[in-house]
């Protein structure tokens, strides 16, 4: 079992590393559910973290519908993830109706060749989770992160079993999103998963000592802005000995 754990800020990168994570997704704003960091958390990322690292590109928060000025962003971005050495990118495009854009997610593909890529969660947000699942393995992708069409993997086991059985050797399908240390057990031993991700979230105190509590950063999401989110280094070993 290979666990890649989503993280958010380089500490965030060095502690799942540290606590024994086997790959990372890093990423970007948690509250807009991850966006491409930037090239300098790349860089350093790869200067402090000898594990392997996937990088999202995504531009914006929203959608995965793009415009050229965003695809374009994101080609540039995935020139700066393979100009510090990594392993990999995670990214996804839709078309307006629900289906996967094949066209430029097989240009993005090829332009990450060497590294590898994961179609994210934008694949439960497609129209035929199983057309989907064909479109994208037409495309090149090595995985897809999914929570089988649902909010969660555990409400998503049904189907994530199903892309399981359906993907063979073709694709990876790579469970995600409310993953935790009470139901990977279960959700890898019904689906026959071999890569689960999570997050392992948790957060600590910041380090301001005043705190100005009538402004908030977040807008209308609230967002604790006097603390940081890092990954528990307990959660991730616990998750690991269910592993062995």
């Amino acid at each position: 079992m290979l666990i890649e754990i989503a993280v958010f800020n380089l500490e965030s990168a060095i502690l799942a590393a540290h606590s024994g994570a086997h790959r990372i997704e890093l990423c970007s704003s948690p509250a807009e559910g991850g966006l491409t960091p930037s090239p300098a958390t790349m860089r350093l990322a790869r200067k402090y973290v000898k594990i392997p690292i996937h990088v999202m590109i995504r531009p914006r928060e929203g959608d995965f519908c793009y415009s050229e000025k965003e695809f374009e962003t994101m080609l540039l971005d995935v020139a700066a993830a393979k100009m510090v050495g990594m392993e990999g990118i995670v990214a996804g495009i839709l078309n307006p109706d629900g289906t996967i854009d094949e066209e430029r997610t097989s240009i993005l593909v090829d332009a990450a060749a060497p590294m590898n890529v994961t179609f994210h969660r934008a694949f439960d947000m497609t129209s035929d989770l199983f057309q989907a699942l064909e479109a994208i393995i037409n495309t090149g992708c090595s995985r897809i992160l999914t929570s089988g069409g649902n909010q969660s993997a555990h409400e998503g086991i049904d189907n994530l079993t199903g892309l399981v059985k359906k993907a063979g050797t073709r694709i990876l399908i790579m469970p995600g999103s409310g993953v935790n240390q009470d139901n990977i057990k279960r959700i890898a031993d019904t689906t026959g998963a071999i890569e689960m991700h999570l997050s392992a979230r948790s957060f600590i105190p910041g380090r301001m000592s005043f705190k100005k509590q009538q402004v908030t950063m977040g807008g209308p999401v609230v967002v604790p802005d006097y603390e940081i989110q890092l990954p528990d280094e307990t959660v991730i070993r616990n998750i690991l000995k269910l592993f062995p």
